[in-house]
């Protein structure tokens, strides 16, 4: 991959993103922190939403906030969520990050201190992607 992934900062950036999360209905905050291929470290909460179907997740938050800052490619997400085991991205946020890093390496991290690294092509087998398009 050739890159170095400061994971100690993703984990730190994740947790703090995760403290910004908008969640009165589910209490359950999730934080995200991104790498993109340029170096920069881009982070992302969930945000709920009284009609319940807008709600929109960390990772994607995360990912449309480094799109509109001009990133071009994820390297590497770290997600947070406050639980006892580590709890992978939904389906939705696996088919969006695809989108920018098919390849991208993902860590989960939790309050029980285990954590759980995988690839998003792990996580998400067959995808569909821009490459499918032509």
């Amino acid at each position: 991959m050739g890159h170095s992934i400061p994971w100690e900062e993703l984990e730190k950036q994740a947790r703090a993103a995760a403290r910004q999360a908008y969640v009165p209905y589910s209490r359950f905050a999730v934080g995200a922190a991104l790498l993109t291929s340029d170096g920069r470290i881009v982070r992302g909460c969930n945000v709920e939403n009284a009609s319940y179907g807008l709600t929109n997740c960390a990772e994607r938050t995360a990912i449309f906030t480094a799109r509109a800052e001009g990133m071009r490619e994820v390297v590497a997400i770290c997600i947070y969520t406050p639980t006892s085991a580590p709890t992978p991205p939904c389906g939705a946020c696996r088919q969006v990050l695809n989108e920018f890093g098919p390849t991208m390496v993902v860590r989960t991290i939790c309050d029980g201190g285990e954590q759980v690294n995988t690839t998003l092509d792990a996580l998400l087998p067959g995808a569909f992607g821009p490459k499918n398009l032509g």
